[in-house]
């Protein structure tokens, strides 16, 4: 689904992804408003959300969507790149974030990622969420959620350690499966688990605590 207030980038968008033989746009909304409703009703696999729209802004249709519908992914498709913008698009619970003087091939990429667990944030604006990052007070977390500030992070054990930089790696639930021999099943209840001790509500979050912690070391 197409959620974008320009009608020229929103019918260009639409003919891109209407090429692609794995691809369908089942839906086009204007405004934030009619994302979330469209959003409701289709329950597409990906939105692909502006910021900068009216009625309703993208971070809140983001955060919204993420909230009401766990099986759709947020992809932002934007021109807005300023740091606050991008790490409350983040916080809301985008699983990636590109501008729109992205490529083509760039964008379908991140799209057909996006659909095998992957999250993807170009170096630009992973830079822009973990210098933010950094400038929380220790202990607060990722989440929106005002109750779970000042809760400390837990440590992790050494296979959690491992699966959290392979998630950084962009590998989904199955590959870090294959890759430390163990069930899918297993590893999902693994990151599950570090979400739950670094108080993260996306695996993007998790990607962002990642880097932060290799850049740190």
């Amino acid at each position: 689904m197409i959620a974008e207030d320009q009608a020229l980038v929103r019918r260009g968008t639409n003919m891109l992804l209407s090429m692609e033989a794995d691809m369908q746009v089942v839906g086009q909304a204007c405004d934030g408003v009619e994302a979330v409703a469209m959003a409701q009703q289709l329950r597409p696999d990906i939105v692909l959300m502006d910021l900068h729209m009216p009625r309703l802004g993208g971070v809140a249709a983001t955060r919204e969507i993420t909230r009401t519908l766990p099986g759709t992914q947020v992809l932002v498709l934007t021109t807005l790149n300023d740091d606050e913008t991008v790490f409350e698009a983040v916080r809301a619970g985008a699983l990636g974030y590109l501008l729109k003087d992205v490529s083509e091939q760039e964008l379908l990429d991140t799209i057909r990622a996006l659909r095998r667990g992957e999250s993807r944030l170009t170096p630009q604006i992973a830079r822009k969420v973990m210098d933010q990052f950094r400038r929380l007070a220790a202990g607060t977390e990722f989440t929106a959620t005002p109750a779970a500030h000042a809760r400390p992070e837990e440590a992790l054990n050494e296979k959690e350690e491992r699966i959290l930089r392979l998630i950084a790696d962009g590998l989904s639930n199955r590959q870090i499966a294959n890759t430390l021999f163990l069930a899918e099943g297993t590893i999902k209840n693994y990151v599950s688990r570090i979400m739950e001790k670094l108080h993260a509500n996306t695996r993007t979050a998790l990607a962002v605590i990642s880097a932060r912690q290799r850049r740190d070391e």
